[in-house]
């Protein structure tokens, strides 16, 4: 006779296997999709050369760009890392955002550094919840729908390397650039091939990326900007760039939705899109981009 409790532990055994090995089955099928995905819609150019090799740009697609029963599955792995951001509890509203006005004294330097202890504290807490968010948004392969500036957003052009130049942003061989225009506080997550994370907690990655320019901790500006620079050698393999609402400040025409414009030069070639966010959403994957080896990639 079979003992009840080696039985039940034989099941118990039999059952996790039988769910890891669908799980596994499940992400491998969801990386052939995203391949495949990847083939029919991204872009690739040749970029030229650089230190003697030919380096290769390859542009993740856009939720646009895809099919309508595409489309539909990226909503709702959208509507997921919604709901996610919430249970995590990354929405919160600050005790010090009383209305302002734009015509108030501008803050003084202990009123910034007020403000990035509140956020040090603020991240005591929350930083597990937000390394499990980030996590999550970090296995999208898909932009959130942004879209290509063109000609015809030049009337509106924000004119990011004035701003860079203004804050003393450095430039560099791989360049990711963040620039929006009120008082909220956006931040640039740069997801790096290592799988590391740069942002505002880690402003200096083990492969080279720098965030050098991080604003509106402190509604200092209603023209903030944000950076991140290899100034030296980049590593090759997939970029993704994220976009986190930390800090709706409730300043006049400071609103809870907010435009942005992303540059990304690789190289020497820039392109940017233009996007918006609101206050509440989940971390925005805005676009992604692969760097190769061209020669070998041939």
């Amino acid at each position: 006779m079979v003992d009840p409790i080696t039985l039940g532990m034989s099941l118990g055994l039999g059952m996790g296997g039988v769910y890891l090995l669908r799980q596994y089955w499940q992400q491998r099928a969801n990386r052939l999709r995203t391949l495949a995905l990847l083939e029919k819609y991204s872009s690739s150019s040749r970029i030229g050369l650089h230190q003697g090799r030919m380096r290769l740009l390859v542009s993740m697609p856009q939720v646009g760009d895809l099919p309508l029963a595409e489309q539909q599955a990226w909503r709702e792995r959208e509507s997921r890392r919604d709901r996610n951001h919430l249970e995590l509890g990354l929405v919160h509203e600050h005790q010090d955002d009383a209305p302002g006005d734009d015509d108030a004294p501008e803050p003084t330097e202990d009123h910034r550094l007020t403000e990035l202890e509140a956020r040090s504290q603020w991240m005591e807490t929350h930083e597990p919840p937000l390394e499990q968010h980030a996590a999550v948004v970090a296995e999208e392969h898909i932009g959130s729908g942004v879209v290509m500036a063109t000609a015809e957003d030049e009337e509106h052009e924000v004119d990011i390397e004035e701003r860079l130049e203004r804050e003393g942003g450095a430039s560099g061989n791989v360049q990711i650039s963040l620039a929006w225009d009120d008082y909220n506080d956006l931040d640039l997550h740069l997801f790096c091939p290592s799988g590391e994370r740069i942002y505002f907690n880690n402003k200096k990655s083990e492969c080279g990326g720098i965030l050098d320019v991080d604003m509106n901790v402190r509604p200092v500006s209603n023209t903030p900007v944000e950076n991140v620079v290899w100034k030296g050698e980049a590593p090759l393999g997939t970029y993704k760039v994220g976009v986190h609402f930390y800090k709706h400040h409730r300043k006049r025409r400071t609103k809870r939705t907010c435009k942005f414009r992303i540059r990304v030069v690789t190289h020497g070639e820039s392109r940017e899109y233009l996007g918006k966010i609101t206050y509440g959403q989940a971390m925005q994957m805005v676009t992604s981009f692969s760097l190769a080896d061209a020669t070998h990639k041939a």
